[in-house]
């Protein structure tokens, strides 16, 4: 395994991996804090309420922690329902087929069996040593007294052997088991990349009659872009916007999260850097083998790769009002890929870089809601694209092409003359609760309390995981290989679309610079 390293200030060396990062955020006025921390909310929504991490809540497996441990030592809890994976194995492992998952049923079938027999081993000591204790309160021959301190003795020694091997049953049964992906929607077609449906096409491509240059001839031509340079100063899939180019970026993400906002989305700017367990938490693999994450060499800290990573963070361990829900964001972030194993023609100039701006949606509901949001954000997605002219596909993508978090997504691929093909240039997953089993982030509903056993006390009705969903809305190299190559005169020079031109200071063309 390859790690790309970094040298951040002065000699503080630095890796690249994944993102794990809880955002203390200053309350609003008039925010509830309870206990020692407090989480602001949208203004008039009700209050978000820090509680105990979903790891420490899960009853299938509790989040008992050793010092050591045989296997490969978890650094956070799942909480996983294995009852359900075990009453449902056969649809489990036909998913697990199907995405192309290379995660093991039968071995965390197995371990989970294991750990319930020795959980019930482990209750049936502490309720003998429970008795002995009781018979130990009465009055005793001194016979009888010194059998049953010997038999409390061998009890508690029998306890601690068991104890500490049930903790290390439930850490290799968290290992194993975090490898199991999502479920699917039962309307994604089943197959490799090839199997993706076509959900709507939009426009078609511009006829020229004149030859075509790419995005690299536009951008040395029109003194926009210069990718020599970067390579000199970082390296390859590097590059430096100059001129128009850079107030083009600006117009792409200010006019993104104008639109976006108007459709109740909250803007937000997130940390690039994160700690590792988010990454993880939200399905990245920050050290595995082709990694696209960044790591910081010496710590548990990543450069992020998308702004899903901090926004699945920002509310990790908490219950969340059911009357705050849902809550939507719009987050401007630059993300940091490694692109390890990309290679080939499709990959040259903006269209795979390592480092980029981009301006992601995201989204926490209740579970019934999350395929209306789902459809939500693609229609964004689509009336975004179709307002800047683009030529472009909507794609229902197979199994084998969903990240182990998505239960459904869908791509948007635009049409890029330069390349003469369609280039993906967003998505859009629904994740149900596969990120917030990992995340620790819950809703409590909005029932009428029940009153309790005891007189004057009720209870809360109990609580329940959220769904999240995430969807690019302008990621902006991408996008510029779109603009510049779609929009080119023959001249050389380049129309700037006109919902982006009051973002440009009227700029209405790129034109070639007089030598």
């Amino acid at each position: 395994m390859s790690l790309h390293k970094l040298r951040l200030a002065a000699a503080v060396p630095v890796t690249i991996s994944t993102f794990s990062s809880r955002l203390f955020l200053k309350p609003f006025p008039n925010t509830l804090t309870l206990g020692l921390f407090s989480r602001r909310l949208q203004p008039r929504k009700p209050l978000l309420v820090r509680a105990f991490s979903a790891s420490a809540a899960v009853q299938d497996i509790p989040a008992t922690q050793t010092s050591e441990s045989s296997v490969a030592r978890p650094q956070w809890k799942a909480s996983i329902d294995f009852k359900w994976i075990r009453d449902n194995k056969e649809a489990v492992e036909i998913n697990i087929k199907n995405r192309n998952s290379n995660a093991n049923l039968d071995a965390v079938l197995e371990l989970y069996e294991n750990m319930l027999n020795l959980q019930k081993e482990v209750e049936r000591l502490r309720e003998e040593r429970n008795n002995v204790a009781k018979k130990m309160k009465g009055k005793l021959e001194s016979s009888e007294r010194e059998r049953l301190v010997e038999e409390g003795k061998n009890l508690k020694e029998s306890l601690v052997t068991l104890e500490e091997d049930l903790v290390k049953l439930k850490d290799e049964l968290q290992h194993v088991a975090q490898s199991i992906p999502n479920m699917t929607h039962p309307d994604v077609p089943v197959g490799g990349e090839d199997s993706s449906a076509i959900r709507k096409e939009v426009g078609c491509p511009r006829e020229f009659n004149f030859p075509i240059k790419d995005h690299l001839q536009l951008g040395k031509d029109l003194d926009l872009i210069d990718f020599d340079s970067a390579a000199e100063v970082s390296g390859s899939k590097f590059f430096y916007l100059k001129n128009e180019a850079v107030l083009l970026e600006m117009a792409l993400l200010n006019w993104t999260l104008s639109q976006v906002m108007k459709k109740g989305y909250t803007p937000l700017t997130t940390p690039e850097i994160v700690r590792s367990s988010i990454v993880e938490k939200c399905g990245f693999q920050p050290r595995g083998d082709n990694t696209q994450v960044y790591s910081i060499d010496g710590t548990d800290q990543c450069l992020i790769g998308t702004a899903e990573i901090p926004l699945g963070g920002i509310h990790m361990d908490s219950i969340l009002l059911e009357s705050a829900l849902p809550l939507k964001y719009i987050a401007f972030s630059h993300c940091f890929r490694t692109e390890a194993g990309a290679a080939g023609a499709a990959t040259k100039g903006l269209y795979r870089v390592h480092q980029f701006s981009k301006a992601e949606m995201f989204v926490i509901c209740r579970p019934e809601d999350s395929e209306f949001f789902h459809h939500e954000l693609i229609q964004i997605e689509e009336d975004l694209f179709t307002s800047l002219g683009l030529h472009f596909k909507t794609l229902d993508m197979a199994t084998a092409d969903l990240g182990a978090p998505a239960y459904r997504k869908f791509d948007i691929e635009a049409w890029m003359p330069g390349f003469g093909r369609f280039g993906e240039i967003s998505s859009a997953s629904n994740c149900t609760d596969y990120q917030s089993r990992r995340l620790g982030i819950r809703y409590r509903p909005s029932e009428p309390l029940q009153t309790g056993p005891k007189k004057g006390k009720a209870n809360l009705p109990a609580t329940k995981f959220v769904h999240t969903l995430n969807a690019t809305a302008c990621a902006v190299p991408r996008m510029m290989v779109c603009l510049l190559e779609n929009y080119q005169q023959e001249d050389g020079s380049v129309v700037i679309p006109e919902p982006l031109r009051p973002f440009m200071g009227g700029i209405e063309l790129i034109k070639p610079k007089l030598k």
